[in-house]
């Protein structure tokens, strides 16, 4: 390690950002314009399948196996890779530039959504499934969404980039967030050591914001960190984990604007349900 000494004031240097160069800035705004596609569906996503977008997939895919027709949706790729997430049309549904963005098309007029936490109260208020309604469990499934939505950052954009994307290897930062990571890793399984789901007894969004992100860490499927992280520690949590990668919607949403690993695990786009039929 060397020392650093930052600058009076910050300057960025596009150069510096690697195979990030495309995806941040840190200014906001769209950088061309793009029209974005519409489908035929009340439900317009706009996504990625990294683990902020397939929280919206799986609800969606939850909510059509439930037998809520009206929640059919097209899932369009936004491929922030290449920048896709800074055209005109996708700043128009979110000014923050980041997936997912929904454009709610079942009413008088179109109404924008962004922001994967409140996508998800969004459609789970529409179709009056998986959020209570009122009272104490309601509270209980927002405090945990809510908590997912803020202690996520720190496994993803701290744990995950230092640990699995950052160009060096950098002991100070790995060590500080695989300490918040594992810290997190505790408190889901202390509450699932007590709880058949994480807000109490029902199945709800604060199942499918949370699977996403630490489900998958623990069942291996995210930065490859299972072994590094001991998720051996926390069996209640891979308990849960793993009776949540057997639900067949969890297993169609996380499929929906996947463009790595498995091909037979990607869906690009999804217009119909009888797509994922085209690559299994």
């Amino acid at each position: 390690m060397t020392d650093y000494v930052p600058p009076e004031v910050w300057t960025w240097d596009a150069e510096n950002g690697g195979r990030f160069a495309k995806i941040n800035r840190p200014v906001a705004g769209a950088t061309h314009d793009k029209a974005l596609p519409v489908g035929r569906h009340p439900f317009q996503l706009y996504s990625l399948g990294s683990p902020n977008g397939v929280k919206v997939t799986i609800l969606l895919e939850e909510l059509l196996a439930a037998g809520h027709a009206g929640a059919e949706y097209d899932a369009w790729l936004i491929d922030i890779s290449e920048g896709e997430q800074f055209g005109s049309g996708f700043v128009d549904i979110n000014p923050n530039s980041k997936i997912p963005a929904l454009v709610d098309r079942s009413g008088a007029e179109p109404l924008r959504v962004f922001e994967s936490g409140a996508i998800l109260v969004h459609l789970a208020e529409r179709f009056g499934a998986f959020l209570p309604a009122a009272g104490p469990a309601r509270t209980e499934c927002l405090s945990w969404l809510f908590w997912q939505m803020g202690s996520a950052p720190f496994l993803g954009g701290g744990f995950g980039h230092f640990y699995a994307y950052a160009p060096v290897k950098i002991e100070y930062a790995i060590n500080r967030y695989a300490m918040e990571a594992k810290r997190q890793l505790d408190v889901l399984n202390r509450r699932l050591a007590d709880s058949a789901h994480v807000a109490g007894d029902d199945y709800t969004i604060a199942d499918m914001a949370i699977w996403p992100w630490y489900g998958q860490v623990v069942l291996g499927d995210l930065y490859d960190a299972a072994t590094f992280l001991s998720v051996s520690d926390y069996p209640h949590l891979l308990r849960w984990a793993e009776r949540i990668a057997e639900r067949p919607a969890v297993q169609r949403g996380r499929r929906v604007n996947r463009t790595f690993g498995d091909p037979t695990m990607q869906l690009r786009e999804r217009h119909h349900a009888a797509d994922f039929d085209q690559t299994a």
